[in-house]
């Protein structure tokens, strides 16, 4: 085996540690899970240590694979939004902050308050999980750790800063687009929103390019670079090839991702505007519910993955059964945060496989949703699929025909992580492009 590149990808319920070699072909692959804390009601934290732990078991799991071979890199992919307080060596004062926490609902306000081009300029949908609510919420809370930290920073980051000790505190656009702090008109920090949220300026990393060496860790393969990295969902674009058309990724929660948006002012869209990792953007419409009601509709009706999408192709359609999946809520556009999940529609006649059936088509359905949300060109071509989620066939028939689109799921064991990999062969010089495993296209049904 050559050199390769690692990349990691520091999700919500674990990471994922792929080797990428130099013909673009994934050779090894790890990785780690991990529970985040619930300490109440609508919060989700964690202590920045477990991801380190999740990082060492992967890299055990991994090093038997590589057989010495020489380690040129490693790139980082990370879950967007939250927040960590760090001090100047970058070690973690409070647990980070993470996505699905909703304690700072009531900060929201402060975004409201802005002046409406300020706001406007944000060009995003007001979500309580994004970094600068969060903060706010700790400047408001918690004032002696933001007091004490030199800077807050996004998951990936923090990560970073475990793996290497002393070196900078900084993020990618990527991320930074994502807080609610970001002028995605100016393509910059906004002033007036951390001025509204009172954060100290001091606080914001500097932004550097996602492929940029930001240290060397110390790793059971050696001296590694370590490159700045970016957010999970632009690298998976990266990963995909996907420079145009509709990218869907299914995993536990779902994203619709349309490559090629123009950034533009909009109050509180239903959609978000993000930047990726080649200096251009994003439109992106998220869902919370995905695999994750499908998994409890697995332990609802005693059925395992495979189980549970056999039953759904077993019948051709639910019997008049119908299933929303938004268990936990929505960030608006297809549903609510107050909307939740559940059968309709049931007769003496429904079936476990009925309710299988309703329930996968039920996501899709929602995934339809969010796509109707985003101006998609009419031009009918291959939507790329990808996420565990979408491995099954009747997943793929069903998108396809809800989308009206030839739907072609790219099998990847971690995407994002492999947009990571990537980055960090950038970061090196090297010019590699991913060997992709593409599945047949399933065409829309009349």
């Amino acid at each position: 085996m050559g050199e390769v590149f690692l990349g990691a990808d520091l999700g919500t319920s674990g990471l994922k540690l792929v080797a990428l070699d130099g013909a673009g072909r994934v050779v090894a692959g790890a990785e780690a899970g991990y529970e985040h804390d619930r300490p109440a009601p609508g919060r989700a934290q964690i202590d920045v240590r477990r991801w380190r732990e999740a990082f060492d078991a992967a890299c055990s799991e991994l090093a038997p694979a590589l057989a010495g071979a020489p380690v040129r890199a490693l790139g980082l992919s990370g879950q967007m939004h939250g927040a960590v307080l760090v001090d100047g060596g970058g070690r973690a004062l409070h647990p980070a902050l993470l996505w699905p926490d909703a304690r700072a609902t009531a900060e929201l306000a402060r975004w409201r308050g802005l002046a409406p081009a300020d706001r406007a300029a944000l060009a995003n949908p007001l979500v309580p999980g994004m970094t600068g609510p969060l903060l706010a919420w700790l400047t408001a809370h918690e004032p002696a750790a933001v007091e004490r930290a030199a800077a807050v920073l996004l998951p990936k980051d923090a990560f970073r800063a475990e793996l290497v000790p002393g070196g900078p505190l900084v993020t990618d656009r990527s991320d930074a687009s994502a807080t609610l702090l970001w002028d995605v008109v100016a393509d910059g920090w906004s002033p007036a929103a951390a001025a509204a949220a009172g954060v100290p300026p001091r606080l914001l990393p500097e932004v550097r390019p996602a492929d940029q060496v930001a240290g060397v860790a110390r790793l059971p393969f050696g001296d590694v670079p370590v490159v700045v990295g970016g957010a999970d969902t632009p690298l998976a674009l990266l990963a995909a090839g996907t420079a145009t058309g509709l990218q869907v990724n299914l995993g536990t929660g779902a994203q619709v991702l349309r490559p090629g948006w123009s950034p533009r002012p909009a109050d509180d869209p239903p959609v978000h505007g993000y930047a990726d990792v080649d200096g251009g953007w994003y439109a992106m419409a998220a869902l919370r519910n995905g695999g994750s009601a499908w998994a409890w509709v697995c332990g609802v009706l005693g059925l395992s993955w495979d189980g549970l999408f056999g039953a759904a192709a077993s019948v051709p359609d639910a019997g008049g059964a119908v299933f929303r999946p938004f268990l936990t809520g929505e960030r608006g556009g297809v549903a609510g945060p107050e909307d939740r999940g559940g059968w309709d529609g049931l007769h003496p006649g429904t079936t476990r496989a009925h309710l299988a059936r309703a329930a996968v088509e039920g996501v899709v359905r929602a995934v339809g949703a969010a796509t109707a949300l985003l101006e998609v060109p009419g031009d009918g071509a291959p939507v790329v699929l990808t996420g565990g989620g979408g491995r099954a066939g009747v997943v793929q028939q069903l998108l396809a025909d809800e989308l009206g689109r030839p739907v072609r799921f790219l099998a990847l064991r971690s995407a994002s992580a492999v947009g990571a990999a990537l980055l960090a062969a950038r970061g090196s010089g090297a010019d590699v492009a991913v060997r992709h495993a593409w599945g047949p296209l399933v065409e829309p049904r009349p």
